[in-house]
């Protein structure tokens, strides 16, 4: 508000109109957060309790004490005060913090439980590929056998073959991602949706996951019968 209404002058001591009555500025506070985490610095304005009382006033303590220590000593002065008050209710900054992010809270976990449901589906799909195209290329590997090839050798080369097809993969879903990163920048604080170590952590599951999708049917693949691999 001060930047607003006095761009480079000191708003202390001006006064501004509200409703009829003239107040007059007597401090500066930093911009906050009113209705919601991801809401916009707005121009707002505080005057004393007493100047406009509204019903059910919010007291705000900084204490290095337990809470239930001060609920308990907050509780008894209220009712030194004034037996018929009472307190509404007394919860901590964090808790009000989490009340208020709780829509993103229930959409960042369901797009975590979405996500690996989907991590899920293409592990049990990329051992599936990988099984099919070995069982296609078991003639392939018999007759690599039979010239010589090691089981090592014959490992590694499923093994390459299942991981270019799984980098190829993960570099499409990456393009993908990165141009979808837009739809939940709305839901992140203090992370940027284009995170490194998230998506870097994303890779890394990915890449693990394929070698271990990998890995089963490279081993079956070394122990293919010779006999059976050429006759067929």
């Amino acid at each position: 508000m001060a930047a607003r209404y006095w761009r480079g002058q000191d708003p202390v001591g001006q006064r501004l109109q509200v409703k009829g009555k003239w107040s007059q500025v007597v401090g500066v506070a930093a911009n906050s957060k009113y209705e919601s985490m991801d809401e916009s610095a707005k121009p707002f304005f505080y005057v004393p309790l007493r100047q406009d009382f509204v019903r059910g006033p919010r007291l705000y303590i900084r204490t290095a004490q337990p809470p239930q220590t001060i609920i308990a000593a907050l509780t008894s002065e209220v009712r030194a005060l004034d037996t018929n008050l009472a307190l509404y209710e007394t919860i901590t900054l964090q808790e009000q913090v989490d009340r208020s992010t709780s829509p993103q809270l229930v959409a960042a976990t369901l797009v975590a439980i979405l996500g690996g449901l989907a991590l899920l589906l293409a592990s049990v799909g990329l051992y599936g590929l990988m099984s099919y195209a070995v069982s296609q290329s078991t003639r392939e590997l018999g007759l690599r056998t039979a010239l010589g090839a090691g089981a090592f050798s014959v490992l590694r080369m499923v093994i390459s073959r299942g991981l270019t097809l799984a980098a190829a993969g993960i570099l499409v879903a990456v393009a993908t991602a990165l141009a979808l990163t837009r739809l939940i920048g709305g839901y992140l604080y203090n992370v940027s949706p284009r995170d490194p170590l998230a998506f870097g952590s994303g890779l890394a599951v990915m890449m693990i996951t394929a070698i271990a999708a990998c890995l089963l049917p490279a081993w079956r693949a070394t122990r293919t019968d010779l006999a059976r691999a050429l006759r067929e």
